[in-house]
């Protein structure tokens, strides 16, 4: 009879894996990007293929602050916007920002635009930066949002709305949120507060996702679900957010007092901020969902009563099955407890059939652990193996060009990881214990995100609980039906964990790999019941578990060869030529004092049209304060610039006030200190002075450095406040965009493009003071 049950109960393990796996297929296919619509949609509509006409207009070259392409782009927008019946105001300010050791300016021209309600219960901010990264024509980051805009303008023509819709196109995203920071800092509106809509992307594909909002979102999460076509996203991601360091113009807004939603598309990002954030490979589908959800939310918040929308409250939302799903955050306390009472009753009915003892199941939970941080420590262990075979993915941050087979070994890995510790333990104490204690971890996960980070709760409780009340239903009902059961439970882990770990693949990268690991490893977790039941009876004989053991270690053999063809196809395959370049970084400097010149790059193991300019790890020769980190430098002509000027005009209490003024064609200025500096003032001409506060030091360099991007030509007055005293030596290093003005400069071969290193493709002249 065994040996009868056992192939039954194996096809039907097979049949269930079949249905899992299609619900993983079909939650990765509806959860794309939109269909784009073309020129001849409805006026009413948004349509990609006319907002491409405008990205064709302003997205064809690099724009970053202070440069002639970003003045062409804000005459074109500015044009726009105008042509469309709004009220449009530059606003030119200083803005300013400060990290550790650093102080960031900028000469901004933030574009406003005003489209009037007719009686207006607040303001509707619809916020995008029109700037790019020195390194790219940004068609993506963020001109889709941009030209997003304009066509929003366009499809709302005439509509006359209730509150008022602020268009803010800020500059100098790229260099620090100095636009918006300027903002919030100097325009009455900045500081009015409303609501905000701000828009991104940190790749050139994928869904518009709703990534971050501000606390007490429930009402306006509420509105985002209601009005626009096809809303993605999910609260794990806003939790996600909130924890790490990065910022987008959403951050100085809401800081200022402004409630709103933050959106970007995410896929695609190996070509985030490098030449290939281009109009060829921008997916028009992006712009599409971009622009939809900008309309829709545009009308329905315009139409609004927006006090109406304020909240204490955050609440839960996700996408399920084709379905966005939200409730409050009130529910999710009494749903992670329901589902560590789920698991907690499981293993009850376990203890009470015999099938293991309260220590065995104990032991179990412990045993969770284990296949978990494993599986973290695999998927971290292969990016190191990745960057010692290929140097050229660490300067890509984890996110090579085609990492599909990259990813696929870290979910082999992570099922190498539940196997190989599940085996041994399975025939110490026996299958029952194992999905049990398997169960546990995304259970208490759920209370800990419960109390840490309410928003990520779901992703966690609600697997727990629908596989604990499968199993618990399987083992309520005939031999027959069980597996049934026991796939419906585990479908709704299929439709929520794999996603989770796509979206940390497409936001985190390989470098991060031990992230997507991780969540594939706890959808392991709530498998082994389903394994389980497919395997044993309730008291499983010797001959089967033989079987089972021999079936295990094949599957772990079978693994780790698996991991090791698939890191060796993706190596093969994942080759870098025109349309996937590899990134080098170069640049060079010349010392204006002495008179010499170098090649300058920070490649780990720079590629061959590199080496033809450095060809040392030297950097003896470089003026004082310039090198940071390890560099490769070869020798280099002098040109005929005369470098940024730096003028002592005042000193006094540790502060340093000077005129500083970029020199003949260069963008920025940046000022290296070797003594740390606690704070600096920017003013320029026709605008306020900006303070900013510094602390600690910069790392690899002279601890203070203090930038001006988009320094105009008669340059600013920047007091700096150094610690100690004495003497103070600054290097001043004027930076001009592009290499095709130094001596011996050939362009880059089809294959490579610059890196996103900041101080890479540029002219830098330096000059050194003492005061």
């Amino acid at each position: 009879m065994t040996e009868m049950l056992f192939p039954r109960r194996v096809l039907a393990g097979g049949v269930a894996l079949f249905t899992l796996a299609v619900v993983i297929a079909l939650t990765a296919l509806t959860d794309g990007a939109m269909r784009p619509l073309p020129a001849s949609a409805p006026a009413a509509e948004f349509s990609a293929e006319r907002a491409l006409r405008h990205l064709e207009r302003f997205a064809d070259r690099p724009r970053p602050i202070g440069s002639p392409a970003s003045t062409r782009a804000r005459a074109y927008l500015i044009g726009q916007l105008r042509a469309a019946g709004l009220d449009v105001r530059v606003q030119r300010a200083v803005g300013a920002n400060s990290s550790t050791g650093l102080a960031s300016f900028g000469l901004t021209h933030d574009i406003v635009a005003t489209k009037h309600g007719t009686d207006s219960s607040g303001t509707v901010l619809i916020a995008a930066h029109y700037d790019s990264a020195a390194m790219g024509p940004g068609a993506a980051d963020d001109g889709a949002a941009v030209a997003a805009v304009l066509e929003t303008v366009r499809a709302l023509g005439g509509e006359r709305l209730r509150n008022d819709l602020v268009f803010l196109l800020t500059d100098g995203e790229e260099d620090g949120v100095l636009g918006a920071r300027a903002f919030v800092r100097e325009h009455r509106l900045g500081r009015a507060g409303g609501v905000l809509l701000n828009w991104e992307a940190r790749g050139v594909g994928g869904p518009s996702l709703l990534f971050e909002s501000t606390r007490g979102n429930a009402g306006l999460v509420e509105t985002f679900a209601r009005a626009v076509p096809e809303p993605r996203g999910d609260s794990m991601m806003v939790e996600l957010y909130r924890m790490l360091p990065n910022n987008t113009d959403f951050t100085p807004l809401t800081e200022a007092g402004f409630t709103g939603m933050n959106f970007a598309f995410i896929e695609g990002s190996s070509r985030y901020h490098t030449a290939d954030d281009s109009l060829a490979y921008l997916d028009p589908g992006s712009l599409q969902h971009h622009g939809a959800n900008m309309l829709a939310l545009a009308r329905a918040l315009g139409a609004a009563e927006l006090t109406s929308l304020a909240s204490d409250d955050d609440v839960t939302y996700f996408r399920i099955f084709g379905v966005m799903v939200t409730y409050p955050n009130a529910l999710v306390w009494p749903l992670a407890l329901l589902g560590l009472a789920a698991v907690a009753g499981l293993a009850a009915i376990v203890r009470r059939r015999r099938l293991a003892s309260v220590p065995r199941i104990l032991a179990g939970v412990v045993w969770g652990a284990v296949p978990l941080v494993l599986a973290v420590v695999l998927a971290q262990a292969l990016w190191e193996v990745l960057v010692a075979v290929r140097p050229a993915y660490d300067g890509m941050g984890g996110l090579p060009h085609r990492p599909e087979a990259f990813r696929a070994a870290v979910a082999v890995l992570a099922w190498l990881a539940v196997l190989g510790a599940y085996l041994p333990l399975r025939r110490r104490i026996g299958p029952a214990a194992p999905a049990v204690g398997g169960l546990a971890w995304p259970a208490l996960l759920g209370v800990v995100c419960a109390q840490v980070a309410p928003g990520a709760s779901f992703m966690f409780t609600l697997p727990a609980l629908a596989c604990a009340l499968g199993t618990l239903v399987a083992l309520l009902l005939p031999a027959g039906p069980r597996v049934a059961a026991v796939t419906a439970g585990a479908s709704v882990a299929a439709a929520l964990l794999p996603a989770l770990a796509g979206v940390a693949f497409d936001g985190m990268g390989l470098a991060l790999g031990g992230v997507s690991a991780l969540a594939l490893a706890l959808f392991g977790l709530t498998l082994l019941p389903l394994v389980e039941l497919c395997l044993w009876l309730e008291r499983p004989g010797q001959v089967r578990f033989a079987r089972v053991l021999r079936s295990g270690r094949l599957g772990l053999l079978v693994a780790a060869g698996l991991a090791v063809a698939l890191v060796a196809g993706g190596l093969a395959f994942d080759r870098f030529d025109a349309s996937h370049p590899g990134r080098t970084h170069l640049a060079y400097v010349m010392d204006a004092d002495t008179r010499t010149a170098a090649w300058v790059s920070a490649d780990l193991d720079p590629p061959a049209w590199t080496r033809t300019y450095v060809s040392a790890r030297d950097t003896g020769h470089l003026p004082p304060g310039y090198a940071r980190g390890a560099l490769w430098t070869g020798p280099a002509s002098a040109i005929d610039a005369d470098g940024p000027r730096v003028e002592l005009l005042s000193r006094g209490d540790g502060g340093y006030r000077l005129r500083v003024t970029p020199g003949r064609g260069a963008r920025s200025v940046t000022l290296r200190v070797e003594r740390p500096i606690t704070g600096a003032t920017a003013q320029v001409r026709g605008t306020r002075p900006v303070a900013v506060e510094v602390t600690g030091v910069r790392a690899n360099t002279w601890p203070g450095e203090v930038r001006f991007r988009g320094l105009p030509a008669s340059g600013a007055v920047i007091t700096l406040r150094a610690t100690g005293t004495g003497p103070l030596r600054v290097t001043a290093i004027s930076e001009t965009d592009g290499l095709t003005s130094a001596p011996g400069y050939v362009p880059r071969p089809p294959g490579l493009v610059a890196a996103t290193r900041e101080d890479g493709d540029l002219v830098a002249v330096t000059r050194t003071y003492r005061f």
